[in-house]
């Protein structure tokens, strides 16, 4: 539902470090570093929940300025096991950060997350403050029954024909309790029903992330599903029918103990995937907080606009160790 997109072509710095931390309970996490190892601390939050990490989420920083942190969380990416959803948890999410901050040996960082990577680092943010110098948050996802009706259902009055053809593949009467039905049929590893279920999920999720939402065309591709692919919405799946273990309430809570932390937002004027109106919410409740739009753009954080205020937030930050000075002119 909520992905970081990867389409696009451009060149990512390189790592310098990747390895896997052991958090217990079977999972074990794929971490790198990349940039400048002396360089101001970030760490990059991914979406989904279930995306996964990619190299292409660092072309935000300048690698001369920063040292960039990445990780796959619980069951995603490179994380060990795949798809597991057991001991798998907002909470587990948020002590793992820190049992990476203390392995790498990093005393405060700037906290850059995008869709469900926005909430994961509010409720961060809010437990350890005191190792947060910033947040970058862009497309916010609130994680709340607002939020999932928004994308299952409201949407449909803006993408009619993207929301049919997803509505296509849930029986009739479970429309109205999708996310426990999709939560039921990826919990029993059917993999017939969930290759079914993930290709068209993907496909309703890439018509609503740009600015066209029927560019999609009908017909799925009959190439087969990864595996991965099919991990992914099953985290996603277990995450959404949990309201992502947080729920609207706790978030806007989580921003509402940040005053006094440097928060820069970008959300897309014509994101249809999260309303622009989270944004807003957040930079209501965030005392502070410096909120900018990216005019035209929809989720994707590649669009120029947002990728051009996303730069100037990061490298903003690097200079001033705040955001006092954007977005600036011109944005």
């Amino acid at each position: 539902m909520l992905c970081d997109s990867d389409t696009g072509s451009g060149k990512a710095p390189q790592t310098f470090d990747a390895a896997w931390l052991d958090v217990g309970q079977t999972h074990r996490l794929y971490f790198e570093q990349a940039g400048a190892p002396n360089g101001t601390a970030a760490l990059l939050l991914h979406g989904g929940p279930g995306s996964g990490s990619s190299p292409r989420q660092r072309g935000f920083f300048d690698p001369e300025l920063f040292c960039m942190v990445q990780f796959d969380q619980r069951g995603c990416g490179r994380s060990e096991p795949l798809g597991e959803t057991a001991h798998n948890h907002a909470d587990a999410l948020i002590e793992d950060i820190e049992r990476l901050r203390l392995h790498l040996g990093i005393n405060r960082w700037l906290v850059f997350g995008g869709s469900w990577g926005a909430a994961l680092a509010l409720a961060y943010a809010a437990r350890h403050r005191e190792r947060v110098s910033g947040l970058i948050l862009r497309g916010l996802f609130l994680t709340g029954n607002a939020d999932l009706a928004w994308f299952f259902h409201g949407v449909s009055a803006l993408a009619p024909e993207a929301h049919a053809r997803f509505m296509a593949q849930i029986p009739r009467r479970w429309r109205r309790r999708i996310v426990t039905y999709l939560d039921r049929c990826f919990g029993a590893c059917d993999n017939e029903t969930t290759s079914r279920l993930s290709a068209h999920w993907q496909r309703y999720e890439a018509a609503l992330s740009g600015t066209r939402p029927e560019a999609a065309p009908s017909v799925p591709s009959t190439a087969p599903v990864p595996a991965a692919l099919r991990a992914k919405y099953r985290i996603q799946a277990h995450y959404l029918a949990r309201r992502c273990f947080l729920g609207e309430a706790t978030v806007l809570r989580a921003a509402a103990n940040l005053g006094g932390v440097p928060v820069a937002l970008v959300h897309g004027t014509h994101d249809l995937i999260c309303r622009p109106q989270n944004a807003w919410r957040v930079h209501r409740t965030c005392a502070g907080s410096r909120l900018a739009w990216a005019e035209h753009a929809g989720h994707d954080p590649y669009h120029p606009a947002s990728l051009r205020l996303l730069r100037n937030a990061t490298q903003c930050f690097a200079l001033h160790g705040d955001f006092s000075a954007w977005p600036g002119a011109g944005g």
